[in-house]
């Protein structure tokens, strides 16, 4: 019976196999995207493939995980009539330990039971962002969506508040947090048509918002 030599070349190529064996395995793992927002993220149902998160989902492809986490008529404030900090999809987000966050929250903080503690505003927008970053991988990256515009006064939700206060203070809290921004603001300053009751975007709207959004996750 003769002896079979080691052949070098397979024993170098069986180690490099197994050394690479958990990159490829990290590498195939999705990267994990939650949208955290109100009525216009929820869109038609978080499960509908009509909501930007889901349209976003479907652009960007297999390589990313998108969940939406929208709640309709939420605020950013605490001391709001309904803050998003209660609802369990804010838990859920942090469970999902996305690898990025965009959140789109402010348009009900405009209504004046809720604006009423602007005060707070810029404190707990960083407060929101602290703790999603506690539960993201330190690369992970949050970005704040500047939101569309207001059109008219409608459900309480005020354009001045929006397009001008909010919007000062949404800037200074990209800066302190050193956030990534997506502007939602800009696209839609000329098409009013495209809100049908002044605040929320019709179909064509959303698909606008998803474009958008996808284009910038992939920078």
């Amino acid at each position: 019976m003769v002896d079979k030599k080691p052949n070098p070349m397979k024993t170098y190529l069986s180690l490099v196999a197994l050394l690479l064996l958990p990159l490829l395995s990290l590498a195939q793992e999705p990267i994990k995207v939650a949208f955290v927002g109100n009525s216009i993220t929820q869109g038609p149902g978080r499960e509908n493939p009509g909501s930007f998160p889901l349209q976003v989902g479907l652009i960007l492809g297999d390589a990313y995980q998108v969940k939406n986490f929208g709640v309709s008529g939420r605020t950013l404030l605490k001391k709001g009539d309904f803050p998003y900090w209660n609802e369990p999809q804010f838990q859920q987000v942090k469970d999902f330990h996305p690898d990025v966050v965009l959140i789109k929250l402010g348009t009900n903080d405009s209504k004046p039971q809720n604006w009423a503690h602007k005060a707070d505003f810029v404190s707990d927008y960083l407060d929101l962002i602290a703790e999603l970053r506690a539960a993201m991988p330190k690369d992970g990256k949050v970005y704040v969506i500047l939101p569309v515009p207001v059109t008219r006064v409608n459900f309480g939700i005020t354009p001045d508040v929006m397009n001008n206060e909010q919007r000062l203070m949404l800037f200074e809290i990209i800066q302190k947090s050193g956030a990534e921004v997506i502007d939602l603001y800009s696209p839609f300053m000329d098409r009013p048509e495209l809100f049908p009751d002044g605040v929320h975007p019709n179909p064509e709207g959303l698909g606008i918002i998803a474009s958008v959004v996808s284009r910038r996750i992939r920078l």
